[in-house]
């Protein structure tokens, strides 16, 4: 592991450390690479932009092709005018004179738009229910699969529940991911009713003494109503044996979908009470500030952050070390 996931997740025992101090520090170098590997599209992108830009005096047009460049990266409008007002304040200031102190900025000032709210998993409840949302094709039923391996490793006893009825296969997926981390599975036949099977599978964990219950949901199109209110459903269906829970919502967003995230975590917000996102396939993207956009401009923290197949290519999110590697030397060096 790159983390000491027991830091990750709230209620995990400092004491739960499963790795030495050197193999965790090299494994966070070894994480650290494939996250600027992962970034490098949007690096790439974001330098290609700012490097003209760079070699020139900051004018008002140079502030605009900034802007043009921060929405290019999808940073969103809302961020981007937000960074931008505030590095023009630190020029006007004499705070930003050249393009290394301009890179400088923009790391420092882009890190300060992410939510403010805990980034940690609580997992702090008997049972703790994380509720898994999000739409088909995230790579939802995959980071369920990650997590659950996590807990296994800090010494949690997960169990999972494929509440996703609705699309063929997804029950298998779940059962499938459960096989490799050796962690149950409470389901039932496709088609079958999601409540019921929640039901199910708290009454299972409560009587297994499981630790965490994740549930797995049916990878709603936010555009179709009805199937989030089945949503909303599930969530009644659970505090009825759980009165506090769930005690966690997420919601996974692919990268590579740009202001389209953007647009699912607002609604599933809005449906259910989303607490964090996990932010998948960001390998595969040039459009790496949709981070920025969706922890900004929701007040979501971004939880965890996915740039590959590997267990541990989900990891933990950092602003300061995401900015840092969205707006990387590489800049300069182009500038």
């Amino acid at each position: 592991m790159s983390y000491n996931w027991s830091e990750v997740f709230v209620g995990v025992s400092p004491t739960a450390e499963v790795e030495p101090a050197a193999a965790r520090e090299e494994g966070r170098k070894g994480w650290f690479r494939s996250l600027k590997e992962g970034l490098s599209r949007s690096t790439k992108a974001l330098a290609q932009q700012l490097s003209a830009i760079l070699v020139d005096r900051i004018d008002e047009d140079a502030w605009e092709r900034i802007e043009e460049a921060l929405i290019g990266a999808d940073i969103g409008v809302s961020s981007t005018v937000a960074i931008v007002e505030k590095l023009e304040q630190m020029a006007d200031a004499g705070e930003v004179r050249g393009p290394a102190e301009l890179v400088a900025a923009l790391r420092r000032v882009t890190a300060e738009l992410f939510s403010t709210k805990d980034t940690r998993i609580d997992v702090a409840h008997s049972p703790a229910v994380i509720l898994m949302t999000g739409v088909n094709g995230t790579g939802k039923t995959t980071t369920i699969g990650k997590i659950a391996w996590h807990l296994k490793n800090v010494g949690k006893q997960p169990l999972l529940v494929a509440a996703d009825t609705f699309r063929a296969a997804a029950v298998e997926q779940l059962v499938e991911w459960g096989r490799r981390v050796d962690v149950d599975v409470i389901h039932q036949d496709r088609g079958s009713d999601p409540g019921a099977v929640v039901f199910d599978g708290l009454s299972a964990a409560m009587a297994r003494g499981s630790d965490v219950v994740i549930i797995d949901t049916a990878g709603r199109l936010h555009t179709q109503v009805n199937l989030m209110r089945e949503l909303e459903k599930m969530v009644r269906v659970i505090r009825k044996q759980v009165t506090d829970a769930p005690h966690e919502t997420l919601i996974t967003i692919d990268a590579t979908t740009g202001q389209n995230g953007l647009v699912q975590a607002r609604l599933f917000r809005e449906a259910v009470g989303v607490t964090g996102v996990v932010l998948t396939k960001m390998d595969g993207t040039a459009k790496g500030g949709i981070a920025v956009a969706v922890s900004h401009e929701l007040d979501l923290p971004i939880k965890l952050i996915g740039v590959g197949e590997k267990m541990t290519d989900l990891q933990p999110f950092d602003a300061a070390g995401f900015t840092e590697l969205l707006f990387s030397d590489e800049i300069l060096k182009a500038s």
